[in-house]
């Protein structure tokens, strides 16, 4: 049996009807003669007792005559049937989305002012904060509107990697204000699919400028059906990274055969034989570490020359073992041409130090590093031409410390650098198969490259829209701490979640309370009937028994005819 909360409010406060006249007919308001909305609700700093006199139109034509009109005052309190106040809710939300705190960090907060269980908190954001947040964003649609007409739209379409096979999470934003417009779950990713889900937008009847998306097949095809007029812009980091892809994975190769070859030559010399301690290095805490004892100064002038000599011989080997763990991020950073360069380097301070003074830990190292290196550099010299064209376009594409160009002036500088890069890849067969990729999928990317430059506003990339997925995952790890309950939240409130609430509590708390009731709990059906499909996914035995045993009962109790059938 549930405990009853204990409440001590205080003196009743009844609120009116602040209309003066009827909405629908403008007529004349007359305050009806009885009390409704009794209820108690807790806030943050008191518990109420409320209720407020409905007024009802007088005319006899009007169409809402039987209608009574609540209090608008009663109605920012709390949302209908619910006993805690917007501010609750609001500072529930707030804590969880921007402080990044768990339930039960909230709840201990909470109960401190107000009688509420951790249930309690987790059901109140879950069911009330983001569907009120989803209803206030909707009411930015005037606004989309006006926009549409003075500017037009620019939209962005993105999707977050699917996990496990499960439905994808699809978004659908406007870009110049960052309001979502659509977003949600699509089981399959074909042209159908994403038609039916961007044609609400197109049945607004809003101009649309241009799109921007990474360039799915069945997405470019979709948004060309939906919105025929508009722009398609395709993400230019994305044109990049696909047109850099086999550049990437030879780089890759290369850089494992130097990190094999530097080993082969001189791993044993490389490799840490005598560590400071045999099983920790620095401990901190309450019982940490002692401190190093300060290098003694020897005595010897021969002594010092030796102890620097082996310091500077191990701080060399130290370099090379950081250099051979070097990983890439295409198409801007390859760890193989990296790799290779950072030990030309290391090679030159050998000859360096060997002129100076032989050591033959040095001269071993140098002799190995030279091998290495000579036996990849055929293969680096031909990447660094595909890597400097690369560079190149990527330079072409980039406005930064550059006049303001227009989409055809940059698409004639773009044709040069492919045309140059084409002309000096026919070296060799390698790299006659890299320029080929590269055209090929510049000549799929160049019809949406370039719109950018000349529609204000359109970003080059869609990276802002795919960091928030990342913001979203890193939240929603903080907040459990668990990479598996990060996966399972996205799949059941995903879309939720992804929209965007008002920078301060204060109007986060004016947003929610001004949320119509009706339009909330149809936010309401909706939370509960994309998570409905994750009711049997519990891993608890003792849920899952009960709800075998649920549908065993509702087997048995259909007709003889209806099981058989």
């Amino acid at each position: 049996m549930r405990t009853p909360k204990a409440l001590y409010p205080t003196a009743p406060t009844m609120f009116m009807c602040e209309l003066s006249h009827c909405p629908d007919c403008e007529g004349p308001l007359r305050l009806l003669d009885y009390v409704t909305g009794r209820k108690t609700i807790q806030t943050l700093h008191e518990v109420l007792r409320v209720g407020y006199r409905p007024k009802a139109c007088d005319e006899p034509g009007c169409r809402v005559a039987e209608r009574p009109w609540p209090s608008a005052a009663w109605q920012q309190l709390a949302p209908k049937y619910e006993t805690y106040g917007y501010d609750v809710i609001a500072q529930i939300g707030w804590e969880r989305q921007r402080g990044r705190a768990a339930f039960e960090l909230i709840h201990a907060r909470l109960r401190q002012r107000v009688q509420i269980s951790e249930s309690a908190v987790r059901y109140l954001y879950h069911q009330k904060y983001l569907p009120l947040l989803a209803c206030h964003e909707r009411q930015h649609l005037p606004a989309l509107r006006a926009l549409a007409q003075t500017s037009g739209l620019l939209l962005s379409l993105d999707g977050l990697m699917p996990e496990g096979g499960e439905a994808q999470l699809w978004v659908v934003r406007e870009l110049q204000t960052g309001w979502t417009l659509r977003s949600g779950w699509l089981s399959n990713q074909d042209e159908a699919t994403f038609v039916e889900f961007l044609r609400p937008l197109a049945e607004l009847g809003l101009p649309v400028k241009a799109t921007l998306s990474d360039k799915q097949r069945s997405g470019v095809l979709a948004l060309a059906a939906v919105f025929p007029q508009a722009r398609q812009a395709y993400c230019q980091l994305h044109y990049l990274q696909n047109a850099a892809a086999p550049v990437a994975a030879a780089d890759e190769q290369m850089k494992i055969a130097l990190r094999q070859g530097v080993r082969a030559a001189v791993g044993d010399l490389i490799r840490q034989k005598t560590p400071e301690k045999p099983t920790e290095l620095t401990i901190t805490g309450l019982l940490p570490s002692p401190l190093p004892t300060p290098r003694t100064t020897p005595t010897s002038l021969a002594a010092s020359v030796a102890q620097e000599q082996e310091q500077i011989v191990h701080d060399l080997l130290q370099r090379v073992r950081y250099l051979l763990t070097l990983k890439g991020r295409p198409p801007f950073r390859l760890a193989g041409q990296e790799m290779f360069a950072r030990l030309q380097d290391v090679v030159r301070s050998l000859d360096q130090l060997l002129r100076h003074q032989p050591e033959p830990r040095l001269l071993e190292l140098r002799t190995g590093l030279r091998q290495a290196l000579r036996a990849v550099r055929p293969t680096q010299r031909e990447l660094r031409v595909v890597v400097a064209g690369l560079t190149r376009l990527a330079a072409v594409l980039d406005p930064d410390g550059q006049p303001a160009r227009t989409g055809a002036a940059v698409r004639a500088d773009w044709e040069t650098c492919l045309a140059d890069l084409e002309q000096e890849c026919q070296a060799s067969p390698r790299l006659q198969v890299l320029a080929a990729h590269i055209a090929k999928v510049s000549a799929s990317y160049a019809p949406g490259l370039f719109h950018t430059y000349d529609v204000p506003g359109l970003p080059r990339t869609n990276n802002a829209r795919e960091s928030e997925f990342r913001e979203l995952k890193r939240r929603l790890l903080c907040t459990t701490g668990q990479q598996g309950a990060v996966k399972r939240l996205l799949l059941r409130e995903g879309a939720w979640e992804l929209i965007p609430g008002p920078p301060s509590l204060a109007e986060t708390l004016a947003a929610i309370s001004q949320v119509d009731g009706h339009a909330l709990r149809q936010e309401q059906r909706r939370v509960q009937s994309h998570r409905a499909r994750f009711r049997l996914h519990t891993r608890s035995v003792k849920h899952s028994q009960t709800q075998l045993k649920q549908l065993v009962r509702r087997w048995q109790a259909l007709p003889a005819q209806c099981a058989r059938e």
